[in-house]
């Protein structure tokens, strides 16, 4: 049975799981900003001992690959490769939207589209659209949000929308097929179990090359003098 360490660190808020075979045998989160470098680790040593595991009986590490908080995922992405390396074990990522999706899915089977956005700042959001059958149909992209976004599938079928971007839509999407959901953050839960399946199919990164998934370049401001 597959033991698999998931880390999502991709937004202010960051969680560590501990899963085997879809169960849930340990989880530790925290929803304080900028805090992912002083606690990541403590809660990945933590989160193993408590469920009565070693690090050395782990099978995979699995991380929030992005979209997300350049500095999280970057954080993130060090502290599973690090652990890839010094255990000689796969690393696989699962997209933090999809793992959104799959948190929210199962619960609303009424729902004909799904929406998980990340906040990018702005007016604008990362998203991705999937279906109620959980299948992705429009790959993660930046959209910037007006009144005319999502129309076409708002004619047809309700959309529930979440995740911190989802916040600014509020205010500017007003459609009766269009439904919100709040307070909903990744999960290394999601990302665990989503990584299980990648795991009985083999599904790894190359631990050497693999960067996250910032879908847009760093850009550091200047300071106003």
């Amino acid at each position: 049975m597959s033991l698999i360490l998931s880390i999502d660190s991709s937004t202010k808020s960051g969680s560590v799981a501990l899963i085997q075979e879809g169960r849930v045998l340990g989880l530790q989160h925290y929803h304080i900003d900028k805090s992912h470098s002083s606690l990541l680790h403590v809660m990945i040593q933590q989160t193993v001992d408590n469920a009565g595991h070693k690090l050395s009986d782990l099978d995979a590490v699995a991380i929030s690959e992005g979209p997300g908080s350049y500095t999280g995922l970057r954080i993130g992405t060090s502290a599973a490769k690090g652990l890839c390396y010094a255990l000689d074990i796969p690393l696989i990522a699962v997209n933090t939207l999809e793992s959104m999706a799959y948190q929210v899915h199962k619960y609303a089977p009424q729902v004909g589209w799904f929406r998980p956005m990340i906040d990018a700042r702005r007016m604008e959001v990362y998203t991705m659209l999937v279906n109620a059958e959980f299948e992705v149909v429009e790959q993660t992209e930046p959209v910037i949000i007006d009144e005319n976004s999502f129309v076409k599938e708002l004619e047809g079928a309700k959309v529930l929308f979440f995740g911190d971007g989802a916040e600014k839509c509020k205010e500017i999407i007003h459609h009766p097929h269009a439904l919100f959901l709040d307070h909903v953050h990744p999960s290394a839960v999601d990302v665990g179990i989503l990584a299980g399946r990648k795991f009985e199919k083999g599904e790894f990164e190359n631990v050497v090359s693999f960067e996250p998934f910032y879908l847009k370049e760093f850009r550091l401001a200047t300071a106003k003098k």
